[in-house]
């Protein structure tokens, strides 16, 4: 492990990449140095872990493929320590199933290899962005009211403490799933398709993109259903909503 960058590092946007392979961090250094990054480099996950300790950067770039271990459980480790940082999976496997997991497990971008590195960096730019603009909008909800939650019937999301109830029961949440639950109850009643979803908590749709949208609202349902009235409705041909149905 070692850091990249020039002596301003301190001033920029700090990028953890977690990769065996020399020849990936070499131009992953060069080439996120370049694109305005203070970049750190890691080649297993006690590297990652240890940096992640030491100084948590703004975002990470995660290899799927690590000698001893598995990007996946890597994340879910982070995620498990309440660790919020937007994660990008770089990886060989292209499979859909593999960028579903990858996505429903928590992460937030999924890049195959071989790889455009000015899209890459243009993806991290993007991850960043949208993980500040939703802090802010949290900060602003706050601002402006003791309690902005958005709710539709018992569920009840708290912006400013970034829980979720039903019930008064807390569900816990990926950083994803709670993007896209605050975009279904911010247009409670109103029937969103797919590509609005993606645009909106995706901020672009992309190959595979409307069957993640179905599995993590898969995902939603499983957490916030379960057991009780559905609020997360399908409407055929169309896309999904948030309401309440009527008693029979």
């Amino acid at each position: 492990m070692r850091n990249g960058g020039g002596g301003d590092g301190a001033a920029r946007d700090r990028v953890l990449v977690v990769d065996d392979d020399q020849g990936i961090r070499t131009l992953l250094d060069s080439a996120l140095t370049f694109a305005g990054f203070a970049v750190t480099l890691a080649q297993d996950v006690g590297g990652a872990l240890r940096e992640i300790t030491r100084r948590p950067p703004d975002v990470i770039v995660l290899d799927v493929m690590l000698p001893g271990s598995d990007g996946f459980d890597v994340l879910q480790l982070l995620r498990g320590q309440d660790v919020r940082t937007p994660v990008l999976f770089l990886s060989a496997r292209d499979a859909v199933e593999d960028r579903v997991r990858g996505l429903r497990l928590g992460g937030d971008d999924y890049v195959t290899k071989p790889f455009s590195v000015v899209e890459l960096g243009a993806r991290l730019h993007a991850l960043l962005r949208r993980s500040r603009e939703g802090a802010a909008g949290a900060g602003a909800a706050g601002a402006a009211a003791d309690e902005e939650r958005p709710r539709c019937a018992d569920l009840v999301m708290d912006l400013r403490r970034h829980e979720v109830r039903r019930g008064g029961r807390l569900i816990a949440l990926s950083p994803t799933e709670f993007r896209l639950l605050a975009y279904l109850l911010r247009h409670s009643g109103q029937v969103l398709s797919k590509s609005q979803i993606l645009e909106a908590v995706w901020q672009y749709d992309f190959g595979g993109g409307s069957v993640v949208v179905e599995r993590f609202i898969s995902n939603l349902r499983r957490k916030i259903d379960d057991g009780r009235a559905p609020l997360i409705q399908t409407v055929r041909g169309t896309g999904y909503t948030v309401r309440e149905l009527p008693e029979d």
